[in-house]
Formats: structure tokens, sequence, C-alpha cells
């Protein structure tokens, strides 16, 4: 029931990613680059032309860099600020997620002969802490027993097939989890493995705990820990979970997270359900049913989420993918009125960057988060949008969420030496050919810069010093 916290961080794949990039003649000289950058671009076997570089004074008219910066470049999780701001703008940051419960039938006491209807609004937040509290909630509101069936509600998002291991192969991995109108807990499970070495035997626990959901464990083992995930094979489904293979005593006490992609949704919701709702001493024993709301349905009470600045927090500080899928789809279905799709989502933004005077025409969008082969967008229009971001009245919740340099989320190990360290609100993206960096440096001089640098390399691994050395440098000269 822990789990929050720390699997905001699994949130962050390296995945293969081979991109040719068509450096137009539009694009400026590389000759603008810090030679401390070109210096370092050229150690990491990295040429001008892969590198995309926007660096502008927040309130000047003019970049102070521009490079390469009309192509379409992979932002890889950078990609997650586009969406950010254009939540902030455009729902608002107050804005809230509103998961309903209502029921059918009648009540007699605390007993409900009918459904139990949850009407999901894409709550990318609905931890199992705070579904916990939700059922407790509806507790509360007189209900014990439910003699009919839990209807799902998930009609907000579009009903649409996804393949979570279509992006690198891995579907157990929990990045790879899918967008859902009723997302519970990232759809993810901790799996706790203890070793007990008196008996011989592993013990396995799950978080959140799944009601009547049987866990085979692997075989107790001696022996050096070494690579322990890969010596275990995990098949997950709604009936259980089995471990094949052994587990070294040595280990000691390990969590390992998983996506459980054969599982819908609903099943996961269910199975989910089943068990906090028997933990605070209520009775289910109907179906599980995937439905739209009836007609005839009453309110019983609903939930808040946190608001969107809390949101957009965990998005960018910890790289959360599936809740930046979750804002996108918001963003259609708030703003459009209908079912919501990628694709909607990703014609509001383009509109709303339009609206804004900056050119969208590199941008692609295929999810808002950034894990993505084909998602695009120009070094300029995303500086241009940051500092467009700057002069509007949701600056100050944009900024702290993004990583502090050298001290929190992606950032908290870098340029920890450096007199940059505290002075950038910096998002970092990563894909297996791909790095960029993409916020807003304080200069020593007290102008403030929005920097955007994106390469798209096989050798983009080898681009973080020279991330570095232009962060440093826009704070030493900015």
């Amino acid at each position: 029931m822990h789990i929050t916290t720390r699997i905001t961080t699994l949130f962050l794949p390296v995945a293969s990613l081979l991109i040719a990039i068509n450096v137009g003649s539009s694009c400026a000289h590389a000759a603008g680059l810090p030679t401390t950058v070109a210096d370092a671009l050229k150690r990491g076997g990295i040429p001008q032309n892969a590198v995309a570089t926007y660096v502008q004074e927040v309130s000047g008219p003019v970049p102070r860099i521009a490079i390469n910066s009309s192509v379409g470049f992979n932002p890889a999780s950078t990609m997650k600020l586009v969406t950010s701001d254009a939540g902030l703008e455009i729902l608002g940051p107050a804005f809230t997620w509103k998961t309903q419960v209502y029921a059918t039938g009648t009540q007699n006491g605390d007993v409900l002969n009918g459904d139990l209807v949850i009407k999901g609004s894409g709550d990318p937040k609905l931890v199992t802490e705070k579904f916990w509290q939700f059922l407790r909630q509806i507790r509360a509101a007189g209900i014990r027993e439910i003699r009919g069936n839990l209807i799902l509600d998930r009609s907000v998002f579009e009903d649409t097939s996804y393949d979570a291991s279509r992006f690198d192969g891995d579907p157990l991995k929990p990045y790879n989890a899918g967008p859902d109108a009723l997302l519970l807990n990232y759809k993810a499970l901790a799996f706790h493995f203890l070793p007990d070495a008196s008996r011989r035997v592993v013990n396995v626990s799950v978080d959140p705990p799944l009601a009547i959901y049987p866990i085979t464990a692997p075989i107790f083992s001696d022996g050096p820990c070494v690579d322990w995930q890969a010596k275990l094979q995990p098949s997950l489904d709604r009936n259980g979970t089995n471990f094949a293979g052994a587990y070294s005593a040595a280990c000691g006490e390990k969590t390992w997270y998983l996506h459980p992609y054969q599982m819908t949704h609903a099943e996961y919701f269910g199975l989910v359900f089943r068990q906090l709702w028997t933990d605070v001493g209520g009775v289910f024993k109907g179906s599980i049913v995937d439905n739209v709301l009836p007609p005839n349905a009453r309110l019983v009470t609903e939930w808040q989420s946190p608001a969107l600045p809390e949101v957009i927090r965990d998005i960018n500080k910890y790289s959360n993918n599936v809740m930046a899928r979750q804002l996108l789809l918001t963003l259609a279905s708030d703003v459009l009125k209908v079912p919501a799709s990628p694709e909607r989502g990703a014609r509001v933004i383009k509109s709303w960057l339009t609206a804004k005077g900056i050119d969208a025409g590199q941008l692609v969008i295929e999810n808002g988060s950034g894990l993505s082969r084909t998602e695009r967008i120009s070094a300029e229009a995303m500086g241009r949008m940051l500092v467009a971001a700057f002069q509007s009245p949701v600056m100050p919740e944009l900024m702290s969420a993004l990583p502090l340099v050298g001290f929190d989320g992606t950032m908290r190990k870098r340029l920890l030496t450096q007199t940059v360290a505290g002075r950038a609100h910096i998002k970092t993206g990563s894909l297996n050919d791909v790095r960029a960096v993409a916020g807003y440096v304080l200069a020593a001089s007290g102008k403030r810069y929005a920097v955007v640098c994106i390469i798209n390399h096989i050798n983009a691994p080898n681009g973080q010093a020279a991330h570095d050395a232009l962060l440093q440098w826009i704070y030493e000269n900015g």
C-alpha cells in the first residue's frame, strides 16, 4: 500500500531508438555553440548536425543561440514539458479530476440492493492509499454490502487497444503501462521477496493486495546474489502470478515492480477493489462489469484528485509516463467534450501553440510522454513555448515542477560541484539514441534563460557532458 513514491522512478526507460535527421539549409551554423559544449560533443563522437539548441533570455526579443533549431527532433521525455504547460494553461492550476460513485436499485440500511457504479475521469494519481480512503468514504456514505455488481464507467477515454510491448518489447516494465479513465496505482504491482533460511523457502507478497490472488514463489537457493531478476521468469495475469526460477538467500529482502500487462485495467481495478472493500469492512460478491453509467443511478459520493500542479510535479520530477498520457487525454476530453484519444489531445496542443504564435509544424505527438519513436518537436518551438510560459500566470507552477539541478528529480546527481547547481530547473529526456534537456537557467547576471538542447544520435548517451557544459556556460555567460 506504500509504493507511491518509489514507483514513480520506474517510469524512466532506456530503449532502442535510431533516428535519421535531415538538417535543412535554414539551420544556423554550429559555430554558435560555446567552445566547452562543442569540445564535449567532439569527445563524445556526436556531430553537431545531430544537436538542436535554442537559448533565449526570457525577456529578450531574439535567441542567444539557435542551432538546428527549426528541425524536428525526438525530444524524449522533455515532451512532458509541452503536455504539462498546455495542461496548466488550458485546464488551469486549480483543476482536479473527479471519480464519482453512483448507486442503482434500493438501499435498506447499509445494504445496497443494486449496483455500485464508479465513473472515472482519468485521475493520474489514484494510488492505493487514496483508493483505500475513497472506499472508506463510500462506507461512510452508508453502504456496507453491495448485492449487485460493480460497474466501471471508463467511457471518458476512447476504448482503443493498447500494446504494452510496442515500444521496446518489454511489457512487464511499469513505464509501459497504458492510460485509462480508471487508472489505479499506475497499474503496477510491487512484489516483495523475503527468503526464510530456516525453512528454506521464499515468501512473496504483493502490493497493492489483490483478492484471491495466488502467488507461486521461486525456489530457495544458496550462493551469491548476482543479477537476481534475470534468474526469475515471472508470469502474471488475473488468475495469479508464478515466479519460475530460483532466488538466493544472499539477496535478502528485495522488491520488484512489474506491469501486469495481461490483466485489463478493469480486471486490475476489480481485484484491488474486492480486497480493499473487504479490508474496510465491506461485503461484495458480485461481478466486475465494464459499462456506462445507467440513467437511473444516483450520486453517492465523489473523490477529488490532488490539484494539477502536484500531478505536474510527479510527471516532470520523476518522468512518470503514464501520468503524462493521462494528462494528454484529459486535455482532449475536457476541451473537445468527446471520448479522448491521443490524436485529439495532440490536436488540442497544436491549436494552443498556434494561438500563441508558435510554429507547431514540426510537432508530432504520439502520447505526450516522450516514450515514443515518432514524437518530434523543434528546439525553437519548445524554446519559444518556455519563453512564453515564463510570462504566463502559471509560470511558478510550471517551474517548480521541474527538477532543480543538483537537488532533486532526474537532475539530483548532476552538476553537484558546479556553480549552476541550484540555479536551474531542467527536465531531462533519455532514450538509447536521445539525450535532451529543457527548462530554465538563472545566470550569475540575474537574467533568466530558457534553454533547449536535444541530441539525436547513436552516441547520444555520451552527450550528458555537453548538456552540463551548456547549462554551466549559460550560468557564467548569460
